[in-house]
């Protein structure tokens, strides 16, 4: 890979850009989606310091003047299905992060439709005439510098890194700009004095590994040297399904946490099951008062897709963490099933009382299909807010 043809395309504060699309009164205005909790900020908001999955009182109190509107999820995945159109009649090498930004590989289009920066432009004129959408695109000849670029040239910019300034580019940044640096490796690494990029591409790998532990260790080593092989996968299925729920600064009883718990596995495993796939590892993730995170896992011995079985697991994992929400608060819980297969669920593995609930599971899932989502619930529910369900890409 020796020439600059991968793109990463990322539309800028989706759900508050789409809201000054559909609103002109909104435009240019602080906007904040999702009142208890942020669930998406306009630049104009996050200039006052206003920041995702924040509560709603500390935002409004940080930006009195910002409007608040309510999500509408239907119109966010209407608008992202029609930028992924984009990307598509760009180039048929599509790879699908999330709804709101994809990676493309242009390297077999200079005849046809120009040089990657002429297609980068193209597709930024395209996604704003025909979808009304600001879009940033970062062009480099890595996945993970084409990332890096589109970051650095936020909001609604075009950045190029050619193939003979990557490292010029790319050491003078902070740490925080490789992908795997959260808080918690940052501040190993910045107790160490190492601050910026070009400082961990110094450190030798064996270095690294003694501060960050082997698999961080290897994987940043590469990164600030810029080794980043994987190509634009376009047939790469999803290698997780999760779900999460903002709970702003409210205190959460265990019980609380229980409830919320219960949901986010219903809506997993619906998809789970939905998609026809099976998982082994069950992932929970917390974020704390301070805006730190902590995450916990555990394998299963077989993949499955059973409601019950990872219920138990992901409440096994959140009593563990119990000591630390209560010191911490808790502000998101998060949970995801990964290490998925394509066999959907485990049946014949199964003690007879599981096979029993695998049946449930799916009597239940053709209710809703056929009813509605709200058409059957666990008892527990009822009644509850079981907060909004995010839009996904396909499987």
């Amino acid at each position: 890979m020796s020439r600059t043809t991968i793109l990463h395309a990322d539309l800028d504060a989706f759900y508050a850009s789409v809201e000054q699309r559909d609103d002109p009164r909104l435009r240019g205005r602080p906007v904040i989606v999702g009142g208890g909790v942020v669930l998406a900020a306009s630049y104009e908001a996050k200039a006052h310091g206003v920041r995702t999955a924040m509560g709603g009182t500390q935002a409004r109190r940080l930006c009195p003047r910002a409007v608040v509107v309510p999500p509408r999820m239907g119109a966010y995945s209407k608008a992202s299905k029609d930028v992924f159109e984009v990307f598509r009649q760009t180039t048929p090498l599509v790879e699908g992060l999330s709804i709101d930004e994809a990676f493309l590989d242009v390297g077999g289009l200079w005849r046809v439709s120009g040089t990657p920066v002429e297609i980068a432009m193209r597709l930024r004129r395209e996604v704003r005439d025909r979808v009304g959408l600001p879009i940033t695109v970062g062009v480099a000849r890595t996945k993970f510098l084409a990332k890096v670029a589109s970051g650095v040239a936020k909001p609604d910019g075009l950045l190029v890194v050619p193939a003979d300034g990557e490292l010029a580019f790319l050491h003078p940044l902070p740490v925080e700009r490789l992908w795997g640096v959260g808080p918690v490796t940052a501040a190993k690494l910045r107790g160490h004095g190492i601050t910026s990029v070009g400082q961990v591409a110094r450190l030798g790998e064996k270095t690294l590994v003694t501060m960050v532990g082997q698999a961080s260790g290897r994987h940043l080593h590469a990164l600030a040297h810029n080794r980043d092989p994987r190509p634009v996968d376009t047939g790469r299925r999803r290698r997780s399904i999760g779900s999460q729920r903002a709970l702003g600064r409210s205190p959460k009883t265990t019980g609380d946490l229980d409830v919320i718990l219960i949901s986010l596995v219903d809506r997993i495993t619906r998809r789970m099951r939905t998609a026809d796939r099976a998982g082994r590892t069950v992932v929970l993730r917390l974020r704390f008062d301070d805006f730190t995170r902590a995450s916990r896992s555990h394998t299963l011995p077989w993949p499955t897709s059973h409601t019950p079985t990872i219920l138990a697991t992901a409440r096994t994992l959140l009593a563990a963490a119990t000591p630390m929400i209560q010191r911490q608060g808790i502000t998101l819980i998060g949970l995801a099933v990964a290490n998925l297969d394509d066999s959907g669920v485990i049946q014949l593995t199964l003690p007879f009382d599981r096979q029993s609930q695998s049946a449930l599971d799916t009597t239940l899932d053709d209710v809703r299909t056929r009813f509605g989502s709200d058409a059957i619930t666990r008892a527990v529910l009822l009644g509850r807010d079981q907060g909004l369900s995010v839009p996904l890409l396909p499987d």
